[in-house]
């Protein structure tokens, strides 16, 4: 019996699996060339310094874990949850920007719970963006957000973020030479991986630009916490307007520590938050109960274990930036988030910044994450995680020292890498 056009030999199931669309528009993953170099070269007993992913290490608060395994020992916590986040969760959220921001929400109609900010914005993109719609996204950047755009089917188009120009020319030189005018814009700050920061004046031109242009807006707020030097991180929600065009996604991941429990939310806009809602409802069932319960406690608790943390941060900032400089690799510390991002020093920028990653893995014992994984424009810069203690950052930056300190040898082998990539 003919089985039918629903079922292949196992050959055509191959041919068929090499046409899915989606999958073919996303690069392969950049971050894992040095990944794989860095096992490599542990499995050969080599003690490589891990500065790569930004993988939060500091232990999440104990009050925070007490709160988890209490709700966990409830077997009525074990059913299936609510997809937009229990009641007192969203509630908590709302609460946390009124305290922090004084924006008003409505936790039942302007906020959802997601599983981290990743989960919030993938999914809202999906819910908003049709195929051929236009959407703007920083470059360099956290890769979900242009990848986002990808995934649903979007035209991406990159916008430089640079320190040396005006970002909102550059946005009104994109809108110009765009057609059909962008139906969103995703935005970050403090910004991963650049550092930058920005005051609120940057978010009422972002709101007003939104507003002339009729594009709605996303603004990724997962370092809220996470600054330092006096400088405090202001919410796009603040601005008068701001809940007329766009969303807020916040996590608990670096202000908490919390990063494997993947509990974040997306607030602001109420059409926006009901498309994200419905997706949602027919996607997942929402965070294991007792997670969103000790996330209750996070956000409603004593808050000076987030002091804590952004110290931590703070102390593993300084080591790095004063061991770089004082190896004569020129860096700003940074007012926000937990990275570095670092200019290539001479005359290593020319081979790229993977290349020179692998260099750094092999030559200086230290991982670091290769700029152009953010994007076209990040190609002459290295992000440092502050992702190790500052015994094992000072490690790094004796080996660091010890690779820059050999530059003439290094250019030598700079030079040989550029040559062998040209060819």
């Amino acid at each position: 019996m003919d089985p039918g056009p629903l079922f292949y030999s196992e050959s055509q199931l191959e041919v068929k699996l090499e046409e899915f669309s989606r999958i073919k528009r996303l690069p392969p993953y950049v971050f894992q060339v040095v990944n794989e170099l860095k096992m490599k070269l542990r499995r050969a007993g080599e003690d490589i310094v891990d500065l790569g992913m930004g993988n939060p290490d500091i232990p999440t608060p104990q009050h925070i874990v007490n709160k988890l395994i209490e709700a966990a020992q409830n077997p009525r916590n074990h059913r299936y949850s609510a997809s937009a986040g229990i009641p007192k969760l969203r509630l908590a959220f709302a609460d946390w920007w009124k305290r922090r921001f004084d924006v008003d929400l409505d936790p039942d109609r302007e906020v959802v719970a997601t599983m981290g900010s990743k989960d919030a914005l993938a999914h809202l993109v999906l819910a908003i963006i049709n195929p051929g719609d236009v959407v703007f996204v920083p470059s360099p950047t956290y890769p979900i957000h242009p990848y986002s755009v990808v995934i649903a089917g979007g035209d991406l188009r990159h916008v430089p973020i640079r320190p040396d120009s005006d970002f909102f020319e550059d946005l009104k030189t994109a809108v110009r030479l765009t057609w059909p005018l962008p139906k969103m814009l995703i935005i970050s700050f403090p910004h991963n991986p650049t550092t930058m920061v920005v005051n609120e004046d940057f978010f009422k031109r972002i709101v007003e630009f939104a507003h002339e242009y009729k594009i709605m807006v996303i603004h990724d707020f997962a370092y809220a916490d996470l600054v330092f030097d006096g400088y405090k991180a202001p919410s796009f929600l603040a601005v008068p307007g701001a809940k007329e065009v766009g969303i807020e996604t916040f996590s608990l991941t670096k202000s908490y520590s919390m990063a494997g429990w993947r509990v974040g939310c997306a607030a602001g806009n109420p059409q926006m938050i009901e498309a994200l809602r419905r997706l949602k409802s027919y996607i997942d069932y929402g965070m294991f109960q007792p997670i969103q319960i000790a996330a209750i406690i996070a956000l409603n608790g004593n808050q000076d274990c987030v002091d804590d943390i952004v110290q931590e941060y703070k102390d593993r900032r300084d080591a790095l930036c004063h061991g770089l400089n004082d190896s004569g690799w020129p860096v700003d510390p940074p007012k926000g988030t937990m990275f570095v991002w670092a200019k290539i020093p001479e005359p290593f920028v020319k081979m790229g910044s993977v290349e020179f990653a692998k260099m750094m893995t092999e030559q200086a014992k230290v991982v670091v994450s290769p700029g152009i994984g953010f994007g076209p424009f990040g190609d002459e810069h290295v992000r440092f995680a502050l992702v190790e203690n500052r015994m094992r950052i000072n490690q790094a930056v004796r080996g660091i020292r010890s690779f820059l300190s050999g530059h003439t040898a290094y250019e030598k082998n700079a030079e040989k890498a550029i040559q062998e990539i040209a060819v």
